[in-house]
């Protein structure tokens, strides 16, 4: 423990010199910024306490009480793991038994299983008390086949002819019928919708489900639309095909899901001994997209369960995956349990309601140190990426902003690995932020070694040499307890030896 707390404590001096610098990034680029904790509401926490008929624990695919109350009451938590912005599932008015929040009823009510208008609003005004921001998701392609919208003969037009397909990562698509987006009423409504959540509930950004399945033309207009009622809104892209180049590239949206990084984490760390390099490779082919990147997610088996599977220790890969995860590009994206860490199979097993009485404070302590880094350096959210080098499975890169250089090493390696890189200045070192390791040069050249399974961050700082001011009372001390400890033995012979005199 004593360590730990040397470490942490290292940390937040070190990051507390660079606030000011802090300050003016965040204004560059403000949703670089954050930290996304994503929250599939049913299954977060029950606030409420009052469960309807809907809800039923043994069935896996209905409701199972979360709410909007259960958020408000565990904000602090979230809070104090570093978390700045919440990404809320789908609250708008589902059919019965839809509480994944995709098969929309009705795009201006909440969900009631959820709570009510007032409920949301307090969040949003918790959350801004400290200093964090809601976004909703808002699913603009869709609604239930069963719904009052797509069962109006009045509104068969605002249905689009062309079927809905199947994706493995989105479930509910069966239950859905698309909406026509190119139809002047249905981008007419839909824009009033985001308009009323904006306004009423002054939430802070919308992801938009299943962008790469939309209308190009409504996307934009719909885009520059809440764009220009509300600036400072994040809008982000979440994307379910695999192939969502196109609105990576785009200027609508602030930030878009990277599918391609995504699937290069879970290869490499799903076992010991893949170059961490490799996912650098797919952002390097990805023309250096910026988006949201995540581990775990809503749809698919969870990390910790995979990672068992393969023999790994889940509580040790999981800092190799934070480490890339909050210190190369993008916006880290964390579904919720992960900070348990949550086991689960596939869909809908991975989706239970949230453990909070088996979270590991261990974990939890470097989702803490962690996302400090990340608030206060600037080269870790907006620095230029660089591969500096790779040893089998570990990988060593270099971040750069303004004047600042950041060194993030990896090692996903069943032994220790070092890498040997430029140094240069010789005067020089890289101090380590999350095992307070130095490495000063030698030769025009930096070493940096990691025992197996670790990960370090390294800012670059002046070589002082020793610190002899510091080192030598330790020395002093050290040498008085062993002349004390030698007077006492000398005195227990002594007495021992007149004792033996006297018999």
């Amino acid at each position: 423990m004593m360590k730990k707390a040397l470490s942490l404590l290292c940390v937040i001096a070190c990051l507390c010199s660079l606030f000011p610098v802090n300050a003016l990034a965040a204004k560059e680029n403000p949703a670089y910024d954050e930290n996304i904790y994503d929250i599939l509401v049913d299954r977060f926490n029950n606030g409420g306490q009052v469960l309807t008929s809907q809800v039923d624990l043994k069935d896996p695919t209905a409701y199972h009480g979360g709410d909007l109350k259960g958020i408000i009451n565990k904000l602090d938590d979230l809070q104090s793991l570093g978390f700045s912005l919440l990404s809320l599932s789908p609250i708008m008015e589902n059919v019965e038994g839809a509480y994944e929040g995709y098969q929309t009823e009705d795009f201006k009510k909440v969900e009631k299983e959820f709570g009510t208008l007032a409920d949301l609003k307090k969040l949003v005004k918790e959350a801004h008390k400290r200093d964090m921001k809601i976004m909703l998701e808002f699913s603009p392609n869709y609604v239930a086949q069963n719904s009052s919208i797509a069962k109006d003969p009045a509104k068969q037009d605002w249905i689009s002819n062309q079927p809905v397909k199947a994706e493995k990562n989105a479930p509910w698509l069966k239950n859905v019928v698309a909406l026509n987006q190119d139809n002047k009423e249905v981008a007419d409504y839909l824009m009033d919708a985001a308009d009323f959540w904006i306004k009423e509930a002054d939430i802070d950004g919308l992801k938009i489900v299943a962008a790469d399945k939309a209308s190009d033309t409504f996307l934009h207009a719909f885009a520059k639309h809440v764009k220009k009622n509300k600036p400072e809104l994040i809008l982000a892209a979440g994307t379910i095909g695999e192939d969502n180049g196109k609105f990576a590239a785009s200027d609508d949206f602030d930030l878009v899901e990277n599918n391609q990084v995504h699937q290069a984490l879970a290869n490499v760390f799903l076992k010991a001994n893949r170059p961490v390099s490799d996912i650098y490779d797919v952002w390097k082919k990805e023309d250096h997209k910026v988006g949201l990147i995540y581990a775990d997610d809503k749809f698919s088996k969870r990390y910790t369960q995979a990672f068992a599977e393969n023999g790994r220790n889940s509580l040790t890969v999981w800092k190799l995956v934070l480490t890339y995860l909050y210190t190369t590009p993008g916006v880290p994206v964390i579904f919720q349990g992960t900070e348990i860490p949550m086991y689960g199979g596939n869909y809908p097993d991975n989706q239970q309601l949230v453990d909070f009485n088996a979270g590991d404070s261990d974990l939890k302590e470097f989702f803490t140190r962690i996302s400090a880094l990340r608030a206060e350096f600037p080269a870790l959210r907006h620095g230029d990426f660089e591969l500096v080098g790779s040893d089998h499975g570990m990988s060593v890169f270099k971040r750069s902003y303004q004047d600042e250089t950041v060194y993030i090493a990896i090692n996903n390696d069943s032994q220790s690995r070092a890498i040997t890189m430029h140094a240069a200045d010789s005067d020089k070192r890289l101090r380590g932020l999350l095992g307070d390791n130095l490495v000063s040069a030698k030769n025009g050249q930096y070493k940096i070694g990691l025992a197996r399974e670790t990960a370090e961050v390294y800012t670059v700082e002046k070589d002082k040499g020793v610190n002899w001011l510091f080192i030598l009372p330790i020395i002093i001390i050290f040498l008085l307890f062993v002349f004390a400890v030698i007077m006492l033995s000398i005195k227990q012979r002594k007495r021992n030896n007149e004792s033996m005199v006297e018999e």
